[in-house]
């Protein structure tokens, strides 16, 4: 196990020394989510928590639920929430794709796996089950995490650039559009390699491409607008 800090030390965050590790996408996909204060979010694949738990610091009285498949991940998390004294945040460890809920979310979003199937394997077997994505997942995922939501709820994720056809794809599929897609630049000038991608139940509305944001300046540290997101918990302007 190791431990760490999320929003520059707002967050203590322990995740494992080997599978999976949280890295800026989670705290991304944080900061795109358009909740309001008591509302109640679902998300996909939650890990260790990161994200519930950058969400639910920038949000107040926050109410979210995770899910995660792998139960070493869901222990973790369930760890998090407690050591951050977060009541209202909770585990389920299931299959999201096989998981019902009676209630309805205000809010669902996922960093779901986007490595092709063909792609260098991992020979641990949780990274692998967290990075790479059969045939099918996008559109497993989409629906599953759009059943639950209320009308005019939203669906948002974190992903490749390449996958973003497919991800839309799936989103209209599962009865979410209104697309709004925001690129994240690695640098000024370097092409995307990380989108997110939001969708509203229900949504009729045109696809909009947004400003996006670029994460490192020239120099390669963090640029100030990413900055403000990483460390002070800044809202993404989607």
């Amino acid at each position: 196990m190791s431990g760490d800090f999320l929003l520059g030390g707002a967050i203590s965050h322990i995740q494992g020394e080997a599978g999976h590790r949280t890295g800026l996408e989670p705290v991304l996909l944080a900061a795109s989510i358009p909740a309001r204060p008591g509302e109640t979010v679902l998300e996909g694949g939650t890990g260790s928590g990161a994200a519930l738990l950058c969400l639910a610091h920038r949000v107040e009285n926050l109410h979210g639920i995770g899910l995660e498949l792998d139960p070493g991940q869901a222990q973790r998390a369930r760890d998090n929430f407690a050591a951050n004294q977060r009541p209202n945040l909770s585990v389920i460890e299931a299959d999201l794709t096989t998981q019902s809920f009676t209630q309805k979310f205000d809010h669902a979003f996922a960093n779901p796996p986007w490595h092709a199937p063909h792609s260098t394997a991992s020979p641990d077997a949780a990274r692998l089950l967290a990075r790479q994505a059969p045939e099918g997942l996008f559109l497993a995922w989409a629906k599953a995490l759009a059943a639950p939501l209320r009308h005019r709820g939203s669906l948002t994720f974190i992903t490749s650039a390449a996958t973003t056809s497919a991800c839309l794809e799936a989103f209209t599929r599962a009865g979410c559009g209104s697309h709004a897609i925001l690129p994240l630049w690695p640098r000024p000038g370097r092409p995307a390699k990380l989108v997110l991608l939001r969708a509203i139940r229900g949504g009729r509305g045109p696809t909009r491409l947004l400003p996006g944001l670029v994460l490192h300046d020239p120099a390669g540290g963090y640029s100030a607008e990413a900055h403000a997101v990483l460390y002070q918990a800044k809202a993404l302007p989607f």
